[in-house]
């Protein structure tokens, strides 16, 4: 029996935009065009060129700010398309950094062998977790997410020969890119190059199927899919992704601490992909980027200092801390008001960007629909 998906479950059949007439497909104008261009340019200064007018160590946060893209768009591999929560995705990622600065500072190895060797311990971790808890879903698989991520917390992480113990480990930037804005687009080419795995993964048949699967998977697996071994693919993908994002977060802050991986940044990794906006990449890398660069604004512009300020909490609301108050605000208003996050909001631009006509309503179909899903 053998199982095809003609095209993605989660767009509907395009259908030609009319014009006023009725009888051509609606096409730009040359001032529509260029208002475009004008767009798409002041958002190639924001990414490209705004962060090298601050300075080294503000350039490090817009460089954190990339790397959380390439987290975010691991999770959302595993959350987004299969539909799993992963509550310990702080240990892979933490995990891929140990492993980086181990492969550097220790071993004595090139700055590409230990990101691909961090990339294939990530890969390696969710082939031996997800290998062993195929049989369950949902919460329970939450939960040993969880477990394992307390597991890295209190133990992986304090094996000294590895972490350094209490001292860490130094994670030098690779030679050529010794200077943060040099180290920040080559975080921009890995980004790129996850944006571009992730679109060819999504436009595969089996990446088709994943889609199906987070539908419903039983539905999907009377269609001939098998259902074990795509989930299992889909978190060996997103180990990898979370491998090379710590990696690339260890070379960033040239040190690696056993401290920072703890529970609270799974959940910042978790409310930052859902804000973001499942299954929506530009959304997520948005939605990541606001986290990490969340301290910076705060620091920045004096008004979210001061509504930070206003929340009542037991204690001083710090920058750090931020995110996780105003996560959960922000992901509470998200499934409330915006169950698409900020991809649903977005996806107006996107049209317009694109050449289509701006609909301000336009925001995606409302269901996914699983069509030409032959057996």
């Amino acid at each position: 029996m053998a199982t095809t998906i003609d095209r993605p479950v989660t767009e509907p059949e395009p259908e030609p935009e009319q014009g006023r007439q009725g009888d051509r497909p609606f096409r730009p104008s040359p001032l529509g065009w260029l208002a475009r261009a004008v767009l798409a340019l002041a958002l190639a200064w924001l990414v490209f060129v705004f962060p090298l007018s601050q300075e080294g160590f503000e350039v490090q946060r817009f460089t954190t700010a990339v790397i959380y893209g390439i987290i975010g768009l691991s999770l959302n591999v595993l959350l987004g398309y299969v539909g799993q929560i992963s509550l310990g995705h702080q240990a892979f990622v933490g995990i891929g950094a140990f492993t980086s600065a181990y492969m550097v500072s220790v071993q004595n190895q090139p700055f590409w062998v230990a990101v691909a060797a961090a990339a294939a311990v990530g890969g390696l971790q969710a082939l031996v977790l997800g290998g062993a808890s195929l049989r369950i879903t949902g919460l329970y698989f939450a939960l040993v997410t969880l477990s394992y991520g307390l597991v890295a917390e209190q133990n992986i992480f304090q094996v000294e020969e590895l972490t350094g113990g209490g001292q860490g480990q130094a994670a030098p930037k690779p030679a050529g890119f010794e200077t943060d804005w040099r180290y920040y687009y080559l975080c921009l080419a890995f980004l790129a190059l996850v944006l571009w795995v992730d679109w060819r993964l999504m436009r595969s048949k089996g990446g088709r199927a994943l889609l199906a699967l987070q539908e419903n998977p039983r539905v999907a697996a009377t269609f001939g899919v098998n259902v074990r071994m795509l989930t299992l693919f889909a978190f060996v993908v997103s180990g990898v992704f979370a491998g090379l994002g710590g990696a690339l977060l260890a070379h960033n802050d040239t040190f690696v601490s056993p401290e920072v991986w703890s529970f609270n940044l799974a959940l910042v990794f978790v409310i930052m992909t859902v804000v973001g906006g499942l299954r929506n990449r530009a959304g997520v890398v948005i939605g990541s980027a606001f986290f990490a660069l969340l301290p910076y604004l705060i620091d920045q512009i004096g008004f979210i200092e001061d509504a930070v300020a206003a929340i009542p909490a037991p204690r001083e609301l710090t920058a750090e801390l931020a995110p996780l108050v105003l996560g959960p605000l922000l992901l509470i208003l998200t499934l409330v008001r915006a169950p698409g996050g900020i991809g649903q909001q977005i996806r107006p631009i996107q049209r317009w960007l694109g050449g289509h006509r701006f609909d301000l309503h336009d925001h995606g179909p409302k269901e996914v629909k699983v069509a030409d899903v032959r057996a």
